[in-house]
């Protein structure tokens, strides 16, 4: 079932990776360039310039889900269909960058293949990476909520993943951490 469970989540990644390359090379929206200069006591110039770019865009997903809870426990599968809601926000700073990506579903529905029970997918997926280009401190952060909600007790299939990073500046990983939790209520 392990196995089954990383194959799901793998395949959301990949959806999510997809929308985010797809937004990427999308029609998007600038939201503004803020640039400041200041000169400070001793008359030189500090210049703090700040990209900021923000996207929000919404697509159609299409996906085979096996939620092993469903039908008594002896889980089927479920195509899930509907509306993916994506938005990213780019900072740059000087030699630095932040990038956050948020995903949540809406609207997207399901029927089982076995049982025909309704499923409606909720959640959220933000990952957040920031980097420093001078010294390639890096840090990524990634929170999956995915939830497939069926009807009756027992077939709503809980998937809770919490995955971080840090590489310092001589390119040493400092910290990791993965915990993934799947409950079936």
């Amino acid at each position: 079932m392990r196995n089954t469970i990383h194959q799901i989540a793998n395949a959301f990644a990949i959806v999510f990776a997809s929308a985010y390359i797809f937004c990427l090379s999308a029609c998007t929206k600038d939201t503004g360039l803020t640039i400041k200069s200041n000169k400070n006591e001793a008359g030189a110039t500090q210049t703090n310039a700040a990209s900021v770019f923000t996207s929000s865009d919404k697509f159609q997903v299409s996906i085979l889900t096996f939620v092993p809870c469903a039908n008594n426990g002896n889980g089927e599968n479920v195509l899930l269909e509907g509306t993916l809601h994506e938005t990213y926000h780019l900072t740059m700073n000087g030699d630095k960058f932040h990038l956050k990506i948020i995903d949540n579903p809406q609207g997207i529905t399901g029927t089982g293949e076995v049982t025909g029970e309704k499923y409606q997918a909720t959640g959220e997926t933000q990952e957040e990476f920031n980097e420093n280009f001078t010294n390639g401190h890096f840090t990524d952060s990634y929170v999956n909520n995915f939830k497939i909600i069926g009807g009756g007790t027992g077939n709503n299939y809980l998937v809770h993943e919490n995955y971080h990073v840090t590489v310092n500046a001589n390119g040493t990983v400092t910290t990791t951490l993965d915990h993934l939790t799947i409950d079936c209520k």
